[in-house]
């Protein structure tokens, strides 16, 4: 498989905001990349267009999930605790629970569907994956509250949020993203990965809630 087109760049934001003509979602601590699938094949690839050979058995996952699918997938692959919080020292020594792929975006499904608007891709992906299964996740998100979703996940310790534009095409150029992340400055994970290998491995985990899913849920109902 040959990598068609690229990421869409994510800027930095430094404080969070509301707008209607926006929407928010949890930013997942893992690695970005595009699932890449035809002819019964996934393959996930980086931001540069490389493979991810160590994540082929999730490759695989995502290809069952969706058989007879052609289409290229934009979204993260994490690695959840037991509370269904991504841990990025899990996914990178590959221990824990096994990877899970969180979809954010569709830019390709039987047409090139980057010039269409976010809101309707993101529908068109909710239709796609309605029929998928673990470890194939869909991203919720909120529309209007940046403030509220971001202090809701500085208090749940995530690593923060991404804003985007309802409206906006998919596009590569970073003069023209309208993809915003604002990061959780207090975020535990962010500092002292390098000792990661020198802390103890945590007793083995189970399946738990979805905290991207929970955390939207929360406040759609506050609202």
């Amino acid at each position: 498989m040959r990598l068609q087109f690229q990421p869409m760049p994510l800027l930095k934001r430094a404080a969070p905001f509301d707008d209607p003509d926006w929407i928010y979602e949890l930013k997942m601590d893992g690695f970005r990349a595009l699932a890449v699938i035809e002819n019964g094949r996934a393959q996930l690839l980086s931001r540069n267009g490389n493979p991810f050979a160590s994540f082929s058995a999730l490759a695989e996952s995502i290809s069952d999930s969706l058989p007879n699918v052609r289409a290229i997938i934009d979204g993260e692959i994490c690695s959840l605790d037991r509370r269904g919080r991504p841990q990025f020292r899990n996914l990178l020594f590959r221990r824990g629970n096994p990877p899970c792929f969180f979809a954010f975006d569709l830019l390709t499904y039987g047409k090139d569907l980057r010039t269409e608007r976010l809101l309707d891709r993101k529908q068109e992906l909710r239709r796609l994956l309605a029929r998928a299964c673990a470890p194939l996740k869909y991203t919720e998100y909120i529309e209007g509250c940046g403030t509220a979703l971001f202090q809701r996940v500085c208090e749940l310790d995530l690593e923060g949020i991404v804003a985007k534009q309802k409206s906006a095409p998919y596009v590569t150029e970073r003069e023209h993203s309208t993809w915003f992340k604002i990061l959780n400055r207090e975020y535990s994970q962010k500092d002292g990965r390098e000792e990661l290998f020198e802390r103890e491995r945590q007793s083995e985990p189970v399946p738990g809630w979805d905290s991207c899913a929970a955390a939207c849920a929360e406040l759609e109902e506050a609202s």
